[in-house]
């Protein structure tokens, strides 16, 4: 087969190790698929990330595990010559939401979320990519005209019909209401900050079109920390210069990795200056920002990829950091909210940086909160919009993440993802805010 990501770090994979048999096609990538050594420990229901659509269904087959045994069976020839078209490994990878959780909590950190994107790029290429992954995909692109955007999905959310014949012919459920662009994009403020230390942030597609207030605040709090805030743009001299950046997420989630490989170079190219010169990169939303740390890795994109997943930050970890280093200069002020509630991103909690999110909140003085402990939230990108996934997409936040919010209905409630946010607006009829936010608001 030919890989659609690098899978060479990998290769010395298994050499010396008690791998559990790997498979003879598929080199590289099927290395990666035999980390997993069947210890079934993505099959117990401890808390924790892993495995949520184990944990909703308490079927084994929808578990880390599980799903490495039919892919196992496509690589090793037992599902014919079209092995990634076969129904019983699609029904094995179906659930599988990206979270991320295995790589943290699997004893051999089995990256079942990157497999996926192979898998689905694989499937792609076999039958061909479904129109509804094009358009959820194609979300960046399509918000160039977002006023249409805007108006389209007004209207659908307003008229029953309209959301019936999207259920017909997308497959998005008619039961779910979608995000609506907001009146506005973000634009950047026209002052960029008098701090000596420059930075750069990055506003995501979801912040951009969808919640501009998140990096509004961002640059605020950045500028009030003493920091000099540009925000990333395209470059002038670009191929499409009036088009936002995008990291490509929304793309590789779906399989699609031609199309995000190349919204990764276009990125890179506007960032190149600032690699070279050291400059930090603060971003927003959990799933765009950890992509650049991890996934982009196997885009196969060489040192401009490597140098930014070093320097690209969180804004929780960039001001957590630069509070450890004793660079902020920040005066909080206490919040009159009561109890705070937090959930974790999925891809948060997997690498480790909800310990940063716990240092900011401490900087707030009184400042009262309380982490969920929750796996997938159960929206996780496009998944829970899916007609056929909203049912197990809810019943994934009613394992922890809705029943807490319910049991303190006075609680603020703090999530960084956007389709976090999202599920908790439809779930527990409750508005989160972003940190960012939180932190604006408490700004002396």
């Amino acid at each position: 087969m030919k890989h659609q990501l690098d899978w060479s770090s990998y290769e010395t994979a298994g050499q010396g190790d008690a791998y559990a048999g790997i498979p003879t096609h598929g080199g590289d990538f099927a290395k990666a698929v035999a980390v997993c050594i069947s210890d079934r420990l993505c099959q117990r229901k401890p808390k924790g990330v892993m495995c949520p659509s184990f944990r909703a269904t308490d079927d084994p087959g929808h578990s880390p595990g599980g799903r490495v045994l039919l892919l196992k069976a496509a690589l090793n020839g037992e599902l014919g010559e079209a092995p990634f078209a076969d129904p019983r490994l699609a029904a094995a990878m179906e659930l599988c939401v990206g979270c991320k959780g295995c790589k943290r909590e699997c004893a051999n950190q089995v990256d079942m979320a990157a497999i996926k994107i192979e898998y689905q790029a694989q499937r792609n290429l076999a039958l061909g990519t479904p129109r509804r992954d094009r358009l959820f995909a194609a979300l960046p692109r399509l918000l160039a005209h977002r006023g249409v955007v805007r108006q389209l999905v007004r209207l659908r959310n307003r008229l029953p019909f309209l959301a019936r014949l999207g259920e017909r012919w997308l497959g998005i459920s008619a039961q779910r209401v979608l995000p609506e662009p907001s009146p506005e994009a973000y634009r950047p403020p026209a002052t960029a900050g008098s701090g000596e230390r420059e930075v750069i942030l990055f506003v995501d597609t979801f912040a951009r079109h969808f919640d501009p207030a998140i990096a509004h605040a961002a640059h605020a709090v950045l500028s009030a920390a003493g920091y000099r805030v540009t925000s990333l743009e395209p470059l002038s001299d670009a191929t499409e210069p009036t088009r936002p950046l995008c990291c490509g997420r929304t793309y590789l989630s779906l399989g699609q990795v031609d199309a995000a490989r190349a919204e990764a170079r276009r990125m890179h190219a506007a960032l190149r200056p600032a690699l070279e010169a050291g400059v930090p990169i603060v971003g927003l939303e959990p799933s765009c920002i950890l992509s650049l740390r991890d996934d982009h890795l196997k885009l196969g994109l060489g040192a401009d990829a490597e140098k930014l997943a070093k320097q690209v930050y969180l804004f929780e970890e960039f001001i957590a950091r630069e509070h450890d280093r004793k660079n902020l200069q920040l005066t909080l002020k206490p919040l009159p909210d009561g109890k705070t509630l937090v959930h974790g991103h999925c891809h948060q909690k997997a690498v480790g940086a909800m310990k940063s999110l716990r240092k900011v909140l401490r900087l707030i003085p009184d400042f009262e909160f309380e982490f969920i402990e929750a796996s997938c939230c159960g929206m996780a990108g496009s998944f829970g919009l899916d007609a056929e996934h909203r049912d197990i997409s809810l019943q994934m936040a009613e394992l922890d993440l809705l029943p807490a919010l319910r049991n303190a209905p006075e609680a603020t409630v703090l999530a960084n993802g956007f389709s976090c946010r999202h599920q908790i607006r439809e779930g527990a009829e409750r508005q989160a805010q972003h940190v960012a936010v939180l932190l604006e608001r408490a700004l002396a």
